[in-house]
């Protein structure tokens, strides 16, 4: 009954909220979005490329979200059980803020300072964003260990689908 009551709470949120699921479930990603540059907390730019890189051979949770964003923050602590019950996972969170200094405030504020982050500075309209269909936030998804899509989209942490796609990744 829990589960049932969880997808009709993320269907009213998606008409609510005009969130429309993407037509095509992309499994990879393409190299215009695997060039997109990155800010990491140092202030240094990377690439997704890189980022997914350094975590091949590990199942990776990517969490866009901003500081700004209301459904991210009330988000926040269901993402955070679902990062204690699976701490193999490689978390990664990357910000849609539209200042640098609201994406570290955010960090600070929100308590998710161990994990990785790292912000958009071409803001919203990027090719990575524009490549995943991105048009809400927060969005979560799931890359495998080989760095490519398992889980193209959700928008809620607790999704089922989130930890079953965890949990068939972890038996390969």
């Amino acid at each position: 009954m829990k589960k049932y009551a969880l997808i009709l709470l993320v269907l009213i949120s998606g008409i609510t909220f005009g969130q429309e699921v993407p037509k095509v479930l992309k499994t990879g990603f393409s190299k215009e979005a695997l060039a997109q540059t990155i800010t990491m907390q140092d202030g240094k730019k990377t690439t997704m490329s890189k980022i997914l890189a350094k975590h091949k051979g590990k199942i990776v949770l990517v969490d866009l979200w901003a500081s700004w964003c209301g459904d991210c923050v009330k988000a926040m602590p269901e993402a955070e059980k679902l990062k204690e019950k699976n701490p193999d996972i490689d978390f990664i969170y990357l910000s849609l803020d539209r200042k640098e200094d609201s994406w570290k405030n955010g960090i600070v504020k929100h308590k998710i300072s161990g994990s990785e982050n790292y912000w958009f500075a071409d803001g919203w309209k990027n090719e990575f964003n524009n490549y995943i269909d991105l048009n809400w936030i927060p969005r979560y998804m799931v890359i495998n260990q080989k760095g490519k899509i398992a889980k193209y989209y959700a928008i809620v942490p607790q999704d089922p689908e989130i930890q079953k796609t965890i949990d068939n990744l972890t038996k390969m």
